[in-house]
């Protein structure tokens, strides 16, 4: 009974906790299945509004909407994205920068069109934000700063115009089974309000920033402060008048209420995180809107067309003609900022103009047919072309989803790919219903693609693109929308099995069904091959050729160069066949173990070969434990460079016991040789016969450690790999209870160790004795200097201006003794009295360091 009062409290947090750590685990996999699941439940509330809609209703209202009605919302639409351009302008005031306003509309006008496509702004706009500052020279920490003001600019513009949208409100407000009289609108009106009032009188107060963490963000001065509410309101509500004056009947005395409507249909999208918003923002509207729901959804598809599409479009053209002239003239004196904009976001407007083409095949596959262009049709082709060709273009729509990832990644094959699927799906369109209006679409996608050409020159398949999550999601709601449209388009013909097997001129829904089973076949079935099987390409040669290794090894200055032998590394060879680089691929990280070795004139052409190599496999380099002779190298290959630490060389000329500063060596000796230890070098051709015994040491100091073993930067137990060096050992009563496997140089300019373990339960100062004993060995046999190896994170500056890296390594340094023991670490080095020499880490600029450090941290922990 007792133990059941005791364990019962621990079952739910021991579950809880494992709850955690499986959603934690898998925590991306299941924000794509949210998505997906808010995208479904928004096509289910569009299907029951619509339910009794059909689709001749929608395709009159469409073709009765005046073109006086179209140039206004276009004129609205232009006027909403010139004042987005504003938001980063003020926000780049506002941190203090003097950027141009044209640089800020780059961004803004790039960022807001991608991310109203694609949803997650935060990620996808984001991520363009940040590829247009960071070209025009802004900090990571004030591309953040610039997002977040614009971000807070947007909601305070939302809470502003709702705010008097309600307050000023003369019509009920009917939202599902639930209705706000007016004046209830009237109180929760006045209530936004007065919550901006009281930003406003905070502000004037003397708060002038806000900070979380290590990130502060200044807050404007009150007159920014309305600027920036300002430009807000007339983004906003030109944005939703571009909607309302495609909706047949409105009047101006509707627009509170049409703005209300707006209002939450944005947060929902933007709560929701589907794609576009697609289905969430249409079903909030004809929720709460009145009138002919046929008419408004009409007007919802042609803002979708007017204030989504078009200006992607724009976008897109516009980044794609920089970015082919660029490719197109060389550049002399350098590339200007519009020039660096194209280039860092032509691949990823392009990729989502060829998406958009697959969605605009896919839509249409599910849409019947024009029946005056199937009839001619029908005097020209057979009947088993249009059926194949309707199914062939619905399976080209999906197949272009997937090669957009491709495109992004600069993949010479997916560029082939891209343009063989919209030739081909341009074909289709004409041949399953003469849909010329979309073969055009794909056409001038096709042509853009064609012009940028040169953008593409990375040289692996289109299955090593980087197939994301994000990306999935997006397709799998791409798809989703063509079901929906299909059953919405066929709503009235009744489902049945035979439906399957009918071939008919006049089979439209038949099509849709084979077409949208093909469709998810397809889809599902490249998801499920990448995320669960598709295999992990090898780069390099995986192994060192024997006469590569000895010519290299023989002039290397560095012991750690017999990593090479480890058997754990890829090698990109000098073409002089007498230096190479070593290096592992960690997720997308290729992580360079130290400088190249060989010949100092062979360094710049591998490490260029390296880069290029990288940055085809669409990779991120970095080079790890880089000394200071690459550091003229690394800042020419343009990667951007932190101080990882310091290396103690010990010089083995001036090295003694003698002297004050060496009492505690001399104390560590004379106790291990009390005690009974006996050093030894045992050469390499003898150590087989002590591999058993020295097996044993590794295993108990594993156990002891309670670790496994590492890799990368340091060796592992293998007897092969043992095999090609001399092993010093201690002895004590008979056995080997330490040993330490030595690395030596060809010019006996360095001494080191690798692998030092020993027994639990040696004698106190074992370790010392052992490495005062090599590097007396050592200066007896020539050798120079003796490399004990790195102090992680030491010597790094934590004052306020050194660089953000070097402050985080120095708060770890001081802070996180417990995790590692970096300061007890360099501190039993010292005792060696070695000269401190700086090492570097060099990755590429940007958010990519980050994600290159996980990946180093995960790949020298083993």
């Amino acid at each position: 009974m007792q133990v059941a009062i005791v364990d019962t409290p621990l079952r739910p947090y021991r579950l809880g906790h494992a709850i955690f750590a499986w959603v934690k685990a898998h925590h991306r996999g299941l924000a794509v299945g949210a998505v997906l699941i808010l995208a479904a439940l928004g096509f289910e509330a569009l299907r029951a509004i619509l339910a009794e809609v059909r689709l001749k209703d929608v395709r009159v209202a469409l073709h009765g909407t005046s073109p006086g009605r179209i140039g206004g919302a276009l004129a609205l639409t232009a006027v909403s994205y010139l004042a987005l351009t504003l938001y980063d302008y003020l926000a780049l005031r506002t941190i203090g920068s003097k950027l141009p306003w044209r640089t800020a509309a780059i961004a803004s006008f790039t960022s807001y069109t991608i991310g109203h496509n694609l949803g997650l702004s935060a990620l996808t706009g984001g991520s363009a934000r940040y590829r247009v500052y960071s070209s025009a020279g802004l900090e990571l920490a004030d591309i953040a700063r610039i997002s977040l003001l614009a971000s807070c600019t947007f909601w305070g513009g939302v809470l502003t115009v709702s705010g008097f949208a309600l307050a000023s409100g003369t019509q009920p407000v009917q939202i599902g089974a639930a209705m706000l009289v007016p004046s209830e609108q009237h109180l929760l009106g006045i209530a936004i309000l007065a919550l901006v009032v009281a930003l406003f009188f905070a502000r004037s107060r003397g708060m002038d920033r806000l900070g979380i963490g290590g990130l502060s963000m200044p807050i404007p001065p009150l007159g920014m402060m309305a600027a920036q509410i300002g430009v807000a309101a007339i983004d906003l509500t030109a944005a939703s008048a571009a909607l309302f004056v495609l909706v047949p009947g409105a009047t101006p005395y509707a627009f509170g209420l049409f703005f209300i409507a707006y209002g939450l249909a944005i947060v929902a999208a933007l709560v929701t995180h589907v794609p576009g918003g697609i289905g969430v923002f249409e079903a909030v509207i004809l929720a709460i809107v009145p009138g002919d729901r046929g008419a408004v959804f009409a007007a919802l598809l042609l803002y979708r067309m007017i204030y989504y599409l078009l200006p992607l479009a724009c976008a897109a053209g516009l980044v794609g003609a920089f970015e082919g002239h660029r490719l197109r003239h060389q550049i002399t004196m350098g590339l200007s900022v519009v020039e660096r904009v194209g280039r860092a976001l032509a691949p990823s407007l392009i990729a989502i103009m060829v998406g958009t083409g697959g969605m605009v095949l896919l839509v249409s596959g599910a849409l019947p047919a024009v029946h005056s262009r199937m009839a001619w049709l029908a005097g020209v082709v057979p009947l088993p072309f249009v059926e194949a060709s309707h199914f062939l273009a619905s399976l080209a729509g999906t197949a272009l989803l997937l090669v957009a990832p491709a495109v992004n990644a600069r993949l010479r094959t997916g560029f082939h790919a891209a343009r063989i699927l919209l030739a081909g799906g341009a074909l289709f369109s004409l041949l399953k219903g003469v849909d010329y209006e979309e073969a055009a679409v794909l056409t001038v996608i096709a042509a853009v693609l064609q012009y940028c050409r040169p953008a593409f020159y990375r040289r692996r398949g289109v299955i090593d693109a980087p197939l994301r999550q994000t990306w999935l999601a997006i397709a799998g709601v791409v798809v989703g929308l063509s079901v929906w449209a299909g059953f919405f388009a066929y709503k009235q013909v009744d489902y049945a099995n035979e439906l399957w097997w009918a071939f008919a001129w006049a089979g439209n829904a038949p099509r849709f069904l084979r077409a949208s089973l093909g469709a998810v076949i397809l889809l599902g079935g490249i998801a499920a091959w990448r995320l669960l099987w598709a295999p992990v390409r090898p780069e390099g040669l995986a192994q060192l050729p024997g006469e590569v290794a000895a010519r290299a090894l023989a002039v290397s200055p560095r012991a750690d160069a017999a990593l090479a032998l480890a058997g754990d590394k890829l090698f990109l060879l000098s073409q002089a066949g007498d230096a190479f680089v070593m290096y592992r691929i960690q997720g997308r990280t290729w992580v360079v173990m130290g400088d190249p070795v060989g010949p100092a004139a062979a360094w710049p052409e591998l490490v260029w070969a390296i880069r290029s190599a990288c940055d085809t496999a669409h990779g991120r380099l970095c080079f790890y434990q880089a000394s200071e002779e690459m550091l003229p190298l690394l800042v020419e290959l343009g990667l951007q460079v932190m101080k990882y630490g310091e290396e103690a060389e010990v010089d083995l000329a001036s090295f003694t016991l003698d002297g004050p500063q060496a009492s505690k060596l001399r104390y560590s000796v004379r106790r291990c040789e009390a005690a009974g230890l006996r050093f030894e070098i045992v050469p390499a051709a003898d150590a087989p016969g002590h591999i058993q015994a020295v097996r044993a040491v590794s295993d108990a100091w594993l156990t002891a450690k309670g670790g496994n073993e590492k890799g990368f930067s340091v060796g592992r137990f293998d007897p092969d790999y043992l095999a090609h060096f001399d092993i010093a050992v201690l002895w004590l009563e008979g056995r080997i209870v330490a040993f330490a496997n030595l690395w030596t140089t060809a010019s006996h300019a360095e001494l080191s160790v690798d692998m030092m373990r020993h027994l639990p339960g040696t004698p106190s100062g074992t370790m010392d004795f052992l490495f005062v004993r090599l590097m007396q060995w050592g200066a007896g046999q020539g050798y120079r200097r003796f490399n004990l190896g790195m102090a992680p994170l030491s010597g790094l500056s934590g004052q306020r201006l050194a660089p953000l890296w070097s402050r985080i390594g120095n708060a770890i340094y001081g802070h996180a003794e417990q995790l590692y023991g970096f300061s007890g670490l360099r501190a039993f080095k010292a005792k060696f009295r070695p000269a401190w020499v700086p090492r570097y880490v060099a990755t590429s600029p940007g958010l990519a360091a980050a994600r290159a450090l996980v990946d180093l941290i995960g790949l020298i922990g083993g």
